[in-house]
């Protein structure tokens, strides 16, 4: 990987990282799945005029705005709101790995590897630290919603991989926009019915400056800049290559939580971060170690 596409993993390695702290100071004026369902809004206005529909047929594509979008931010956004903290989140949230390699086991068979199940133990272990630090600085609830929207991302990876396959190369910011604009509908029916109008109504007039630049950087910077950047690397590189880049989000997000928001974590739950971080890295990149140790045995 030459040092442009470097620069490129680690930009957007920073917005996926701050993209944590759009949300909670989003949420300070408006009802969790009113942001999701404005921010998918702004996403896919005026872009789905002008991006094609990516060649995934229509039951893959409502599937995956359904677990992808809908199911992950609707829970990650209500975890927030309800006392996860903006760092925490950045952690907890990327146990979607291990969702993922359990949910394609499941479903498409996939085969695990040592990596794969001491990667999930270690975590595992991490996350039981984190969730057992419940208190002033995170609640039940929210712990319990980030792990929700975690589990969501990853049947949407699953869902991902099934409808791509053996279908023509397309533009990642297509299925970004498109996967978009089928969760603004359940989003918005969702805040009606839970949130109702009288939250709207008061989102309305308490919408800030604030509110508006952490909506335009949840749309436009952390999912259509992030996710197109993203795929082009995923259009370059193996995903082996590109995936360790993520391992440095939730450094991001931890850091700049505690910049920003002047959030602080306790000697527990840094070492719940520990493992969950040393676990990722095990499964991210053990098989590569693997690998490379068969190679020079041939």
């Amino acid at each position: 990987m030459n040092r442009r596409d470097i620069g490129i993993g680690l930009i957007v390695v920073i917005l996926w990282g701050l993209n944590f702290i759009a949300i909670k100071l989003g949420l300070a004026n408006m009802p969790p799945l009113l942001l999701a369902a404005v921010r998918f809004i702004v996403v896919c206005l005026p872009a789905i005029f002008f991006l094609p529909k990516p060649p995934v047929a229509w039951p893959w594509l409502i599937a995956l705005g359904l677990t992808l979008n809908v199911g992950q931010f609707a829970f990650l956004f209500m975890g927030v709101k309800l006392g996860m903290p903006a760092g925490l989140s950045s952690l907890v949230h990327q146990s979607q790995a291990f969702f993922t390699l359990v949910i394609a086991a499941a479903l498409i068979g996939e085969r695990w590897h040592w990596n794969h199940v001491v990667g999930l133990i270690i975590a595992a272990g991490g996350m039981v630290v984190v969730g057992s630090q419940q208190g002033s600085s995170m609640t039940a609830a929210g712990f319990w919603l980030t792990l929700t929207a975690s589990a969501s991302w990853g049947a949407g990876n699953v869902i991902m991989r099934r409808a791509t396959q053996g279908v023509p190369p397309f533009s990642m910011l297509s299925l970004v926009v498109w996967a978009g604009a089928v969760a603004i509908l359940p989003l918005a029916f969702l805040s009606l019915c839970f949130e109702g109008p009288s939250a709207w109504q008061a989102a309305w007039h308490s919408v800030n400056r604030i509110t508006i630049l952490s909506i335009i950087y949840l749309a436009y910077f952390a999912s259509l800049a992030g996710y197109g950047l993203w795929g082009k690397l995923l259009s370059r590189y193996p995903a082996a290559m590109v995936s360790p880049f993520a391992l440095l989000v939730p450094v991001i997000g931890m850091s700049s939580a505690a910049v920003f928001l002047k959030e602080t974590f306790s000697l527990w739950q840094m070492i719940g971060a520990l493992l969950v971080m040393t676990g990722l890295v095990v499964n991210v990149l053990g098989g590569r170690q693997e690998k490379s140790v068969e190679k020079e045995q041939v």
